[in-house]
């Protein structure tokens, strides 16, 4: 899952940006709120943590410019403690949540993976695709009962495609969602498709050429 963070106050930015990315989240970062609208209207989130109190373009008018636009990206907007008002204008505006500050990490993490599940987001903490079971809260892989060392973009990109299990996946989608902002090197999704493959199996990952890659799920 890809998400945006737009929140001015560097250590709350940094310390929400290492708690997602811990997690398996790829955490795009902007300070101000006109760049967060910008980049929310023209690139591809899976969702939107979004501090109400911004420079250049508050938090509320961010909402309401995504929301005129049609834009049907999950948002989670984060309040000063006692903002009641602010915390009802922002779901007046289009917010789908609200968390307020001071927060612990923990339901961040659950509030945003519920988010995600309620509007349909594909966010499940445990996928099982024949032998593979993928337990995306612990980050844990099985493979017929046998654990699967993956690295970081390794377990992004699995559990990408298994959320998205029977749909070919464009290469540049998942450059988007497994590497953020990153300018990984032309072929390096087929780079990481071919490791992946060798650790779960050739057949696990199809290429469908000219098109992307597909995982399917297996007939029963």
């Amino acid at each position: 899952m890809r998400v945006l963070l737009v929140e001015d106050e560097p250590a709350i930015a940094r310390d929400v940006q290492h708690a997602l990315a811990g997690t398996g989240y790829v955490v795009d970062a902007v300070r101000d709120g006109e760049e967060g609208w910008f980049r929310a209207s023209t690139e591809d989130y899976d969702a939107l943590i979004l501090d109400l109190g911004l420079p250049k373009l508050d938090g509320l008018s961010v909402v309401r410019r995504l929301r005129d636009e049609a834009s049907t990206i999950p948002i989670l907007v984060l309040t000063a403690r006692g903002s009641w008002l602010q915390r009802v204008e922002g779901i007046d505006a289009g917010a789908d949540d609200y968390l307020t500050k001071p927060f612990e990490m923990e339901e961040l993490l659950a509030r945003l993976a519920a988010l995600l599940r309620r509007v349909g987001r594909h966010v499940t903490p445990l996928i099982e695709i024949g032998a593979l079971r993928i337990d995306t809260r612990q980050l844990r892989v099985m493979l017929n009962g046998r654990a699967i060392e993956l690295s970081p973009l390794e377990f992004r990109l699995l559990r990408y495609l298994a959320h998205n299990r029977d749909r070919v996946v464009a290469q540049s989608e998942l450059v988007e969602h497994v590497y953020g902002s990153d300018e990984p090197e032309s072929n390096a999704v087929e780079a990481l498709v071919a490791r992946l493959r060798r650790k779960i199996g050739s057949d696990t990952i199809g290429t469908r050429r000219g098109h992307g890659y597909i995982m399917e799920t297996p007939a029963p």
